[in-house]
C-alpha cells in the first residue's frame, strides 16, 4: 500500500496506540472523580496539559482540549463571537477555509454578524494589506487558515498579527489542522489557534484549543464545566496522553526530517511538470512541505482516484470533508482556476515516513492510467 492522503488522515504511531491502550486499560477512572484513581487519571491529564503547552511554548492554562479540529474551530469562532457580540457584529476570514470554519461563519451570518469575506490571489494567499482595508473599530473576529489543507498554500499569519493587534477588540484565529508538526507557527499574537491529533499522527476524536489568557469565550457545550469552563464533557485522557506522544514525535521529526520532505516535495513536482500532462496547482513558493495539488486536463478527479485506489495507492480530491460531494474545489475556484482544472484536482499530502521509491511507483502508475483513461474515453 502507498498511502499519500496524510491531509485526510495520518496512520497513528505505534507508540501512540501503545499510550492509548495502557491509559485506557490502566487509568479509566474519571479525572473529575475523588477516590484515587480518578486522581492518577486528573494526574495524566494535567502532564498532559504541561507536556503540550511546553511543546508549543504557552502556558498550561492556555490549553483546551476537544474533540477535534472541528469543535475547536467552532469554540474559536462562535465563542469569541457570541462573547463579543454587544461590543461588535463584525468578522472577518478568507474563501479557502476549511468547511467547519466557513459554515461556522455562514452561521453566524444568519444570526446578524456582519460577515467579510477576504478573496485570494492566483497562489490562493491573501496579504496583510488586505486584512488591514477591512478592519474596523467593531471588528471582534478575524480567523484565518495557516496551511490551506487543498493546496498546501501558507497564509502570512505574521504580518497578520501586527494588523489585529492594532484593533482592541479584535481576537486573531489561526486554524493550524495542517500546519502542525510540518510548518512551525509562533503562536505569540495569536489568540484562539486549533490542532486536531489525526494530522499528525495521535487518534481520530481528540484535537485542541489554545486560548491564550485575556480572551474571553462563550461555551458552545454546557455541563460540568470541565476544560477551565470553556469545554464541557468527561475528558478522553488515554486520548489525550496518546495525542501528547503524537505532537512530540512530530515536533521531533519535524526537526530532524523537515528538508528531507521538502526535497521529496520537490522531486515530486518536479517529475509531475516533466511529465507534461498535468497542471501543478499548488504555488512554487510559500507552500507546505507535505502537500502538492495538479490536475490532469479532461480526466475528472474521483476517475482517476478510483483507478490508483484499485492499485493500492491512495490519494484524494480536495478536503476530505468535502471530497465525497464532487463538487469543483473551492480553493482552486477561489484562486481563479477554470472549471476544467477544478474538477480534475488531485491532492497528493506526504508524511515524514513518505519515500522516493513509493513517489516513484505512484508516478509509473498514474501515467499509465491517465494513458488507459484517455484511451477508454476517446
Amino acid at each position: 500500500m502507498i498511502y499519500l492522503d496524510n491531509s485526510a488522515t495520518t496512520k497513528p504511531y505505534k507508540e501512540v496506540i501503545d499510550s492509548f491502550v495502557t491509559v485506557s486499560t490502566d487509568y479509566f477512572g474519571n479525572p473529575s472523580s475523588l477516590h484515587a484513581l480518578g486522581g492518577e487519571t486528573e494526574k495524566l491529564l494535567h502532564h498532559s496539559r504541561e507536556v503540550i503547552a511546553d511543546l508549543l511554548q504557552v502556558h498550561h492554562k492556555e490549553i483546551i482540549f476537544t474533540s477535534g479540529g472541528t469543535e475547536s474551530n467552532n469554540l474559536a469562532i462562535k465563542g469569541s463571537a457570541y462573547s463579543k457580540r454587544h461590543q461588535g457584529m463584525h468578522i472577518i476570514t478568507t474563501s479557502i477555509e476549511h468547511p467547519s470554519v466557513t459554515n461556522a461563519f455562514e452561521d453566524l451570518g444568519k444570526e446578524g454578524f456582519e460577515v467579510t469575506i477576504l478573496p485570494v490571489n492566483e497562489d490562493g494567499r491573501v496579504t496583510a494589506e488586505q486584512v488591514e482595508r477591512e478592519m474596523r473599530k467593531d471588528t471582534v473576529l478575524v480567523s484565518i487558515i495557516h496551511v490551506n489543507n487543498e493546496t498546501g498554500v501558507i497564509q502570512p499569519i505574521d504580518e497578520i498579527k501586527g494588523i489585529v493587534k492594532k484593533f482592541p477588540l479584535a481576537c486573531l484565529h489561526v486554524d493550524h489542522v495542517q500546519g502542525v508538526g510540518k510548518v512551525p507557527l509562533n503562536l505569540d499574537g495569536i489568540d484562539l489557534c486549533s490542532m486536531s491529533a489525526h494530522k499528525f499522527h495521535g487518534l481520530k476524536g481528540n484535537g485542541l484549543l489554545v486560548v491564550k489568557a485575556g480572551v474571553t469565550l462563550h461555551p458552545l457545550l454546557s455541563g460540568g464545566n470541565q476544560e477551565w469552563t470553556l469545554r464541557s464533557g468527561t475528558e478522553n485522557v488515554a486520548g489525550i496522553v496518546a495525542m501528547t506522544k503524537a505532537l512530540r514525535m512530530s515536533f521531533d521529526n519535524n526537526q530532524k526530517r523537515s528538508a528531507a520532505l521538502m526535497q521529496l516535495k520537490d522531486y515530486l513536482l518536479e517529475n509531475l511538470k516533466a511529465n507534461g500532462s498535468a497542471w501543478i496547482n499548488t504555488p512554487l513558493r510559500g507552500s507546505a512541505p507535505h502537500i502538492v495539488n495538479f490536475s490532469v486536463p479532461q480526466i475528472k478527479s474521483e476517475v482517476l482516484v478510483h483507478a490508483l485506489g484499485n492499485k493500492n495507492i491512495f490519494v484524494s480530491t480536495t478536503s476530505a470533508c468535502s471530497s465525497k460531494r464532487k463538487a469543483p474545489s473551492k480553493t482552486l475556484t477561489a484562486m481563479g482556476l477554470k472549471q476544467d482544472r477544478t474538477e480534475s484536482a488531485i491532492r497528493i499530502s506526504m508524511t515524514y515516513s513518505t519515500t522516493k521509491e513509493e513517489l516513484d511507483i505512484f508516478l509509473s502508475e498514474l501515467i499509465k492510467e491517465i494513458a488507459t483513461i484517455k484511451q477508454v474515453t476517446r
